[in-house]
């Protein structure tokens, strides 16, 4: 089992998103939380499918200073892309009833990049999944943004809100990897990423 193969660790989630952190938990695995000032900044020619795995990797190295030889570092960054165009956090309600009305009836991508770290090892992962949005009516953005108030997320929605019940018609990939972790795929890679620590322990 995944805790027992970390019992020599001390797992860090380096993210400050209580979503995250709920993911996470359904993995039955001890962990803390952490979180470093890191910019989100990218550079402005890079394509917007790399840009999830950039802002990881980023967060990733933000530990570089304080990272101890026992820790084990989870770092993400989850991006929404609509006609190769990212929607990032919306800054106020009129400007998430925009971004809902550009999602209305269209297909949109979700990217999450994910890094796995330690002093010596740094091994990353990003995962996609295609969402489809019904029409959604004015009545129904406005509702949703003034209730649920959905500042603080990629896209101005969550999957697992009111908006997602009534308005995602279809997903294609993990709908775990929308909410804003893919953790069916970190498992894997966490068992991969402690299998290597162990061989360079031995050698």
């Amino acid at each position: 089992m995944l805790n027992q193969a970390l019992e020599n660790y001390k797992l860090i989630l380096g993210s400050g998103s209580p979503r995250r952190r709920e993911l996470l938990k359904y993995l039955d695995i001890d962990f803390e939380v952490q979180t470093t000032n890191t910019d989100e900044n990218f550079p402005i020619e890079m394509a917007p499918e790399q840009v999830p795995l950039f802002l990881a990797q980023k967060k990733a190295r933000a530990f570089d200073n304080i990272i101890q030889d026992n820790w084990i570092v989870i770092t993400a960054d989850t991006v929404v892309i609509l006609n190769d165009e990212i929607l990032g956090k919306p800054h106020n309600a009129d400007n998430a009833k925009i971004m809902l009305a550009e999602l209305s009836g269209q297909r949109h991508q979700v990217i999450t990049g994910v890094c796995i770290r330690s002093q010596k090892n740094f091994r990353c992962l990003s995962d996609e999944t295609k969402v489809w949005f019904k029409n959604l009516t004015q009545q129904e953005i406005d509702y949703y943004v003034e209730k649920y108030k959905p500042f603080d997320k990629a896209g101005a929605y969550g999957i697992q809100e009111w908006i997602g019940y009534i308005g995602i018609e279809k997903i294609e990939g993990s709908y775990q990897n929308v909410v804003g972790l893919p953790v069916q795929k970190l498992y894997v890679e966490l068992f991969n990423f402690l299998k290597l620590q162990s061989e360079q322990l031995k050698n």
